[in-house]
């Protein structure tokens, strides 16, 4: 099988998207280019790996198994390329990472900051849910992955940079709000508007209730920081959410957080990425920078040791 590096790119993008046209518009090639690129490969390969099925393209079970290959190769020559680069100093270079939605609050800050200082270098960025993160850490697309404390069973480096505490809180004109401090007894008492089954702070919240034999009371279910809030301010019940979601309507007064006894719940953000992996210099400067530079920037203080979770 005699096939092109250049073959492999087109077909990656195809694969990827599903779509001539798109994989013609990323690679900015026509997209006659792209369908001759494809039909040359097949003819090496010998088996077609795309089937159409009404306006509809699908990889065949050929396709699956060269896209794996495909996008391994990919990422080998990325990582070369970096490496290469890192020998003329860190000018350029391309990162990339996810985050857990909580964490965009500050992430965008710490890649802005770290941009300036090496102004050359390039990132992605995915914003996404914790199930979203332990796929991409699995499927090993990400460079680094900046999340709550990933589970022991998978293969991971995770080390903690940065406390997440994790507090309750509540409309200003809640009946608990300004109490010098609200018993665990009364907070049993409260609804509470809580994030999606798997969510990082969902399991937290429930772990902590359970440590302490109660069932935790929930009256709402939804699927992001942003919309808890919402709820929370509008008199739905009380949220548990990370101090970190909370610096604009903290300002401006539209919520506030509650005094309550075995609250705030010591949590810690972490850098994660494979065990094993070989992370670029454009990501090892990155790691630096975290443990160098987000305590100062995000307003919070060093991780301490890591809490029993």
């Amino acid at each position: 099988m005699h096939v092109t590096l250049r073959q492999l790119r087109v077909f990656e993008a195809v694969a990827r998207h599903l779509s001539y046209t798109r994989a013609a518009e990323e690679l900015h090639l026509t997209q006659p280019a792209v369908s001759m690129q494809i039909k040359q490969l097949e003819e090496s390969v010998g088996l077609p790996l795309f089937e159409q099925m009404g306006k509809r393209t699908f990889l065949t079970e050929a396709g699956q198994e060269l896209h794996q290959t495909s996008r391994a190769i990919a990422l080998q020559l990325e990582e070369t390329e970096e490496v290469l680069e890192s020998l003329k100093g860190i000018r350029r270079g391309r990162l990339r990472i996810a985050v857990a939605s909580t964490a965009n609050y500050f992430a965008t800050r710490l890649l802005a900051a770290f941009c300036r200082r090496y102004p050359g270098i390039s990132f992605s960025l995915e914003v996404t849910n914790r199930e979203g993160l332990l796929r991409a850490l699995e499927a090993n697309e990400k460079d680094l992955v900046i999340m709550g404390r990933p589970p022991e069973s998978l293969d991971l480096e995770a080390e903690p940079f940065m406390d997440n505490p994790l507090v309750v809180i509540a409309a200003p004109d809640h009946p608990l709000a300004g109490a010098d401090e609200v018993s665990w007894e009364r907070l049993q008492q409260e609804a509470f508007v809580v994030r999606e089954e798997g969510s990082g702070t969902r399991i937290a919240m429930e772990r902590h209730f359970a440590s302490r034999g109660v069932k935790l009371r929930t009256g709402m279910e939804l699927s992001s920081n942003e919309a808890i809030k919402r709820a929370v301010e509008v008199g739905m019940g009380l949220g548990i959410v990370s101090i970190h979601t909370l610096e604009l309507e903290l300002e401006t007064g539209r919520l506030v957080v509650l005094r309550a006894e075995a609250f705030p719940i010591p949590r810690h953000w972490y850098l994660v990425h494979r065990r094993g992996k070989r992370l670029s210099p454009v990501a090892l400067a990155f790691r630096d920078f975290v443990f160098e530079e987000a305590g100062s920037l995000v307003g919070s203080g060093p991780a301490r040791a890591p809490a029993a979770e």
